[in-house]
């Protein structure tokens, strides 16, 4: 059986991870540049929000963080896994193609639902056309997530983190294509959304069968397993439902700003680089490793994979929250202020990544902490946190934008998060040493902190000293990888100096294979 090497498996996770993220920056860039912030993107954006809404719902929420561990735990028991594979397979095909009929159908009020700020106006009938194009994306993306979760529980967690890339790479190609033909950039964009989600559902599905586990779509079947299933995944749906109701009550507040959910749609995919790169790829590795610990009995293995993977995001998360919260506006006028995109816009998203930047590090911490609960099947406890920051949000949003308007979205939801990382830490508790982090985390923690507050400083010296450049056309392309540069290099000097992180137990990872 394969063995889950944890740094390695943070590595190709994050670096596949990286790369879709970059290329998102790249898809982002032409969005703004060829559509811009306006009546198309906003109902663009609330359109293609509606299948990744319902996806994070079924699949990455649910349906992961049920599956995955008894997964895990049958694989390691050589317990027939691949019979229960494919059973979770068919039973998951047959919901979300009746949920994707049912949305084709009353596509006209789950926009009324999601965005009632657009009644009335152009955007409405938009979102609608483009919701009913992109819908069916759920379907394949569901699915892939099942493979994903097959591949990463084996220990392959290559294909499922390349799978996202592939979307990217579509929607540009798409929109390249339509701008040099002339046509609407718009509808590219929107048809080669639901092409990518065959994409990336042929390479996970052909990948799981490389690992000798094949899945056969067939007729569902009720077995105890799948009882079990089932009751885990609820209390797992209700949490990623309210997960879902924060994000529809910031964008309800958005929709009655024009171009406001343009703004935070810009603002959400940067600081998503940091936060899909490091909290995506620990919460991906972590939660097959630690449910195989638990089955083994290993406890110390168990501490050592949590407080690993809660140094690693620490020290990857805190200097680029700094960043974000020290330097928004030049990051987002050079890679965002261009053909339809105004310098107003690049203001009004700057303020939003700022706010977001203060919750990067909560948002990652909630990947680390989750998957004591799943790995344990206990998907109760970060419902009823869930619960807690739903509340949270929407008396944050709703309450403050009566004051402030759409900027109340971003902020509501930095607090409801940091108060969802309070409430799965104080849960933490009963689960004994097993759910601390270790002693070198503790020594650590405090100097990694200290070296993301140092490169800040040098960060806004940078801005000072390069401010004219980064106004400049033909230089602040250059002048903002030349501040990037020097903030990763004064962090890494400053941690290495102070204690805060080493290279080199990274190496000795590596060459552990673990």
């Amino acid at each position: 059986m394969k063995p889950i090497r944890l740094m390695r498996g943070f590595l190709t996770v994050g670096f596949w991870t990286l790369a879709s993220r970059i290329l998102g920056f790249v898809r982002e860039i032409l969005i703004l540049a060829l559509i811009g912030p306006g009546p198309v993107m906003d109902a663009f954006v609330a359109a293609f929000r509606l299948p990744n809404m319902f996806r994070r719902f079924f699949a990455e929420g649910a349906f992961n963080a049920a599956f995955v561990p008894m997964f895990s735990k049958k694989y390691e028991g050589e317990e027939d896994a691949q019979r229960f594979a494919r059973d979770a397979f068919n039973g998951l095909a047959l919901v979300v193609l009746a949920l994707t009929a049912l949305a084709m159908v009353f596509m006209p009020a789950l926009v009324w639902a999601t965005a009632e700020g657009f009644v009335g106006d152009a955007r409405f009938d938009l979102t609608v056309s483009y919701g009913r194009v992109v819908f069916p994306y759920i379907l394949c993306m569901s699915l892939a997530a099942l493979f994903s979760g097959i591949l990463n529980a084996t220990g392959r967690f290559a294909a499922a983190a390349a799978a996202p890339v592939l979307l990217n790479i579509f929607v540009i190609i798409a929109m390249v294509i339509g701008h040099q033909l002339g046509g609407p950039v718009i509808w590219w964009l929107i048809w080669a959304i639901p092409l990518a989600g065959l994409a990336q559902l042929a390479l996970v599905w052909r990948a799981a069968h490389g690992a000798d586990i094949s899945v056969i779509p067939g007729r569902p079947r009720w077995t105890p397993d799948m009882r079990r299933m089932i009751v885990v995944a609820v209390p797992a749906a209700l949490a990623s439902g309210v997960l879902q109701v924060n994000l529809l009550v910031g964008q309800l507040v958005a929709s009655n700003t024009p171009n406001a959910l343009s703004w935070l749609y810009a603002a959400d995919r940067l600081y998503q680089l940091p936060l899909g790169v490091v909290g995506i790829a620990v919460g991906v590795v972590l939660l097959p490793s630690l449910s195989r610990h638990l089955k083994s009995g290993d406890a110390a293995e168990s501490q050592n994979a949590l407080s690993r993977a809660g140094e690693v995001s620490l020290a990857l998360t805190l200097p680029a929250a700094v960043a974000l919260i020290v330097v928004p506006l030049p990051v987002v006028s050079v890679l965002y202020e261009r053909g339809q995109t105004t310098s107003d816009d690049s203001a009004a998203i700057a303020i939003a990544v700022a706010i977001y930047g203060l919750g990067l590090p909560a948002f990652v911490l909630q990947k680390v902490l989750q998957p004591l609960f799943f790995a344990r099947e206990d998907t109760r406890s970060p419902f009823r946190y869930a619960v807690v920051a739903m509340v949270v949000n929407a008396v944050v949003a709703i309450g403050l934008s009566v004051w402030i308007g759409w900027i109340a979205a971003a902020i509501a939801a930095t607090v409801a998060g940091w108060a969802q990382v309070a409430l799965l830490y104080r849960g933490t508790r009963a689960m004994g040493e097993i759910a601390r982090f270790d002693v070198r985390f503790r020594r650590r923690m405090w100097r990694i902190i200290l070296a993301s507050v140092l490169m800040g400083v040098v960060l806004w010296g940078m801005t000072l000293l390069l401010g004219p450049f980064l106004g400049t056309p033909g230089w602040r392309y250059l002048a903002l990888a030349a501040m990037i540069a020097a903030g990763i290099a004064s962090y890494l000097a400053i941690a290495q100096i102070i204690g805060a992180l080493h290279l080199s137990d990274f190496r000795r990872a590596l060459r552990r294979g673990g």
